[in-house]
């Protein structure tokens, strides 16, 4: 797939607020700090499409970016910021849950992981709500810049097997690294590949 056009649309704090296009919605989810931002400049090929920040929790909306004016790229809070408040935390989770509930044109949530550490409980958590819940989702570890290093591999496969004891089946995999490029062809193939789907079965 090409990114021939990448346009921010707005930030958003409700899903009622949200632009109102039948489009595909494909979602970034993920605990603070674990790399959407990066990931989604990565994958369109711009460089501060999305605001990248060094702090934890920046953030703090449904961010829209419309991609070749045929589906949207949704950047979510992230969740599990420890150094904010616990109100704050709870409007986030809120926030994340309602959207990925109620909106009628999510196609997949790509959850991102830091493959630089184990298993951690609030992702491991989310895995569990969003599958009892029935939300699409496929999981990209970041940060892999050295994806053959025995630590990564070692957090993948420990992570993998951790998902093995309640799942079935694993759900699709990616390993990204932002600052070299890698998994962009695969996950952006992988989107193709829905964005065909979806329109086979309209």
């Amino acid at each position: 797939m090409l990114i021939e056009s990448a346009e921010f649309t707005g930030s958003f704090t409700s899903i009622d607020a949200c632009p109102k296009s039948p489009l595909p919605q494909f979602a970034f989810a993920g605990r603070s700090n674990v790399g959407k931002s990066s990931l989604i400049n990565m994958l369109c090929g711009r460089k501060s499409l999305a605001k990248v920040s060094v702090t934890p929790g920046k953030t703090q909306t449904l961010n829209f970016y419309l991609i070749n004016r045929k589906w949207f790229l949704v950047d979510l809070p992230g969740y599990g910021y420890a150094r904010s408040s616990k109100e704050k935390r709870a409007f986030w989770m809120k926030m994340i849950e309602k959207y990925l509930l109620e909106s009628t044109h999510l196609a997949t949530v790509f959850l991102l992981i830091d493959s630089r550490i184990t298993a951690q409980q609030n992702d491991l958590n989310f895995i569990e709500w969003m599958g009892v819940n029935e939300i699409p989702f496929c999981i990209v570890f970041t940060k892999a810049d050295h994806p053959s290093s025995p630590a990564i591999q070692s957090n993948i496969m420990n992570f993998k097997n951790t998902l093995l004891k309640t799942w079935e089946y694993l759900p699709q995999i990616f390993i990204s690294s932002s600052e070299k490029g890698i998994g962009r062809t695969d996950i952006l193939k992988y989107i193709e590949q829905t964005l065909q789907e979806l329109r086979q079965t309209k």
